[in-house]
């Protein structure tokens, strides 16, 4: 089946989105047009395990970025649905507050010793809007030092308000802060991950204004020996407080934060995604004194109050916990990453592997990197996998599943070389090159 073939129904919902919903999607790492334009499935029916129906009822098994990482466990896991349907027939919202917020906050704290109270909301970007209002509170400053993605809220944002290019190394490039108040700017100053030198030159010029230092505690790679060490040290000198975004990168290679593995621990942490396996929930959990703070500054909302959420983290948690998943997970994005790496020098193509194994990126080098990765994209969403330059690994990846799609990356990078060889690149796509970075849809 061609691709163009496979596009469908949801291609056709699609071009409806764009004309009622700005931007066609809420999200923007779901856009159809950062991994194949005109012609991904775009919409869903159902999705179970690691397999997705699309709108036509055509069935595709899910390699890419599996619901942007926040199915750890793999989608509609039974046990979190039980957990939640159970949580819907007592009722998911009441003048009372639900008693799993309170078990969940104790459970957090289990996991992350350094910890002493958590406060939650029902998505990555406000509670890290959450962490950085605490820090200033807590602080009295306002300046934050930053390394890596946090959201789109103001606070972030307003880092491009002194160049529309400060955020480019550490999110997507491109990104307007239209909107964002022009009084923030001069507040967000930028470090590059493993570079002390950097976040010391923030801490030397603004030593009495740094309310916190904010980061992925590991990103495309992990943390060279020392640099967690050494910011943490900074920190604590400026009289900052440390925030660990966890968001993307928790309950990956273990229970909890992957600052575990590292052994440093922050003044505040940030969970989301793969908390509730697909059920809103996000937490902040930190140190008694910064924590405190939350209560001199009003942050407050109905939906934090809703059952399901916490319900969905304690029954992931727990599960997760049981089966030591983050081993597997470890393991299946090394068998990716190796499958990769043998199968880009066995056809000659100039492809490398990097990120943490559960988050696995291919990287195609060259001036033909984006039209290389499209093609990659369309080649095998026609043997029915969802695939692009990023593999999320799930536990309900199985074995047989990850051998097929190893099977496809072999003869789809065969068909690359060709066409590298042959000059045939673009003629071979039957859209256009995906979109990298943020771009305005008209």
């Amino acid at each position: 089946m061609s691709a163009v073939a496979a596009a469908g129904a949801g291609q056709a919902l699609y071009r409806k989105a764009r004309t009622l919903i700005p931007g066609g999607t809420q999200l923007l790492s779901k856009r159809p047009e950062r991994f194949l334009p005109d012609l991904w499935p775009a919409y869903y029916s159902r999705a179970k395990g690691a397999s997705v129906w699309d709108l036509d009822g055509r069935e595709y098994l899910d390699m890419s970025i599996l619901g942007v990482g926040a199915c750890v466990l793999g989608y509609a896991d039974p046990d979190v649905d039980a957990a939640v349907t159970q949580a819907v027939r007592s009722g998911s919202m009441c003048t009372l507050n639900c008693p799993e917020e309170v078990e969940l906050a104790e459970l957090l704290c289990e996991l992350h010793p350094w910890a002493r109270m958590a406060r939650f909301a029902r998505g990555g970007g406000e509670a890290m809007a959450m962490a950085v209002r605490i820090a200033r509170a807590s602080t009295g400053r306002e300046h934050v030092a930053f390394c890596g993605y946090h959201g789109w809220h103001d606070w972030y944002l307003a880092a491009n308000l002194s160049g529309t290019e400060a955020l480019d190394g550490h999110c997507l490039p491109g990104l307007q802060p239209a909107g964002v108040p022009r009084g923030l700017r001069g507040t967000l100053h930028p470090f590059r991950y493993n570079s002390l030198e950097d976040l010391r030159a923030i801490v030397e010029q603004h030593p009495d204004h740094l309310a916190a230092v904010v980061m992925e505690s590991a990103r495309s790679t992990g943390p060279q020996p020392g640099f967690l060490e050494g910011v943490r040290e900074l920190a604590t000198r400026a009289g900052a407080v440390l925030i660990f975004d966890e968001v993307t990168s928790g309950w990956r290679m273990g229970s909890g934060g992957i600052h575990l593995q590292y052994g440093v621990a922050p003044d505040v942490a940030v969970f989301a995604k793969a908390l509730g396996n697909g059920y809103p929930i996000a937490a902040v959990i930190g140190v008694e004194p910064v924590m405190q703070a939350a209560q001199e500054s009003f942050m407050s909302s109905t939906s934090w109050t809703e059952r399901i959420g916490p319900t969905a983290a304690l029954a992931m948690i727990r599960k997760f916990r049981r089966l030591g998943a983050g081993r597997r997970l470890i393991e299946l994005g090394e068998r990716v990453q190796a499958g990769w790496t043998d199968a880009a020098r066995r056809h000659g193509l100039k492809a490398q592997a990097s990120g943490i194994p559960p988050l696995s990126q291919l990287v195609f080098e060259g001036e033909q990197a984006a039209a290389l990765e499209t093609l990659f994209t369309q080649w095998m969403l026609e043997q029915d996998i969802l695939a692009s330059p990023q593999f999320t690994a799930c536990y309900a990846h199985r074995d047989e599943e990850v051998a097929r799609y190893l099977g496809a990356v072999d003869d789809t990078f065969a068909r690359i070389a060709q066409a590298v060889r042959d000059g045939a690149v673009e003629r071979s796509l039957q859209g256009p090159v995906r979109q990298e970075g943020f771009q305005r849809l008209t």
